[in-house]
Parts: structure tokens; C-alpha cells; sequence
């Protein structure tokens, strides 16, 4: 990926956060319990959060500023799973596995874009998107976890 301006690297992210929200509004709407409807309405909510942020950098910039970066655990769980397309009446442990793989794409594209700015706001910015995505990411692989121990024999 090449951009030639913070602008197109921040219009870019905001397209992603975007799609984000509508992925996991629609997971909620076809969540097969009130509980994971609810995870899946909070993190559409996390992800229009993002959107915010990104989209009005100069007037986050206090926020920004104060954000402390924290190491987030990474369970890795997704990281020897395949990509797969989401698919209506999707068992639950598969929508897991998507959403998972989806966070992993997102905290390596918000590294990679904080790795190609000189711009310290935006760098700070990708920096706290990668820790809010290691989040979900964490969430969703704690999930999976519990899913999977839950359903056993």
C-alpha cells in the first residue's frame, strides 16, 4: 500500500472501521443469543468509535495525547486458522473464527500504517486502533476458547 498523504492513509482506515460497524451490526442481527447479540452490538459501537476518532484526528487530538499504549495479550488463536467467507446461518464457532481473523487483519494493517507515517498524531492514532483491535481480537479468541470448552463431549 502506498499513500501519498496522512488524509488518504486516515480515508483509507475510516472505509475499514466502516465496514467493521456493518459486519458486526449484522452479526447481531442474527446472533444466536441475546448475550452474543450484545457482544456483537458493542463492537459494531467500538468499531463506529474508531470512525469518530479517525475521522476527526485535530479535535481527538487531547485524547490522543493521553491514550496510554498498553501491551495487549494475544492469544494467537486465529493465527493458525484460514480465512473463510461469512455465510447466513453460519455455525457460532465459524462467525468466531471470522470475526477473530477479521481483528487479526486489522491490528497488522493498523501496525503496518503506523510504521509508514511520520506523522506523530496518526502514528499515535494506529497505535491505539492496533491496541483496540488486540482487544477485540482478545475478546473474540477468549470467546472461541470458552465456546469450545463449553461444547465439549
Amino acid at each position: 500500500m502506498n499513500f501519498k498523504s496522512v488524509d488518504e492513509i486516515l480515508e483509507f482506515a475510516i472505509d475499514r472501521e466502516k465496514e467493521a460497524v456493518k459486519f458486526y451490526a449484522d452479526l447481531a442481527d442474527e446472533a444466536s443469543s441475546e448475550a452474543l447479540k450484545q457482544t456483537f452490538i458493542d463492537f459494531s459501537k467500538e468499531e463506529a468509535k474508531h470512525v469518530a476518532l479517525l475521522s476527526d484526528i485535530s479535535g481527538n487530538k487531547a485524547m490522543i495525547d493521553s491514550y496510554e499504549l498498553k501491551k495487549i495479550p494475544d492469544l494467537k488463536i486465529s493465527d493458525y486458522m484460514v480465512e473463510t467467507a461469512y455465510e447466513k446461518g453460519m455455525p457460532m464457532p465459524e462467525i468466531l473464527k471470522l470475526a477473530m481473523k477479521r481483528e487479526e487483519k486489522s491490528v497488522k494493517l493498523y501496525s503496518l500504517l503506523a510504521n509508514q507515517t511520520d506523522n506523530a498524531d496518526a502514528k499515535k492514532l494506529f497505535q491505539i486502533l492496533v491496541q483496540e483491535e488486540s482487544k477485540h481480537k482478545l475478546g473474540l479468541e477468549s470467546m472461541y476458547d470458552d465456546y469450545l470448552a463449553d461444547n465439549e463431549g
